[in-house]
């Protein structure tokens, strides 16, 4: 059945776009912690340079508040890029499963077909 192959190899399709986003994800995730980390010792830096560490002096610098403000915007995307992998992770899963359906039920037609094959053959011999 042709139609078991086609559904099949669409399903291999839908598990392997998954899989890829949930790797693109990932790597968005550590990118976001990578760049947090850096603007964490640029903050540190400033206040080391300035001798302030307190946010709300009225001298505290500029630069240290934007790079703040910043890694605190990155914090919150890698949250929500964790949802975001959760559900894709999930859908994965699902996917992956319906393959493993299509597999078995190509792999059951596949046998059925023999069967009826060998069962012709015996008619006409």
């Amino acid at each position: 059945m042709k139609s078991r192959e086609n559904l099949v190899r669409l399903k291999l399709f839908q598990v392997n776009e998954k899989r890829r986003q949930v790797t693109q994800l990932e790597t968005m995730i550590a990118e976001f912690d990578r760049m947090a980390a850096e603007l964490d010792h640029q903050v540190e830096a400033e206040e080391k340079k300035t001798g302030i560490t307190d946010t709300s002096h009225f001298a505290y610098s500029t630069f240290a508040k934007a790079a703040r403000q910043r890694r605190d915007n990155l914090t919150h995307s890698k949250d929500e890029l964790i949802g975001q992998k959760d559900a894709a992770e999930a859908d994965l899963s699902e996917a992956e499963a319906e393959l493993s359906k299509a597999q078995k039920l190509e792999e059951r037609d596949g046998k059925v077909r023999e069967t009826e094959v060998v069962s012709q053959a015996g008619m006409i011999g």
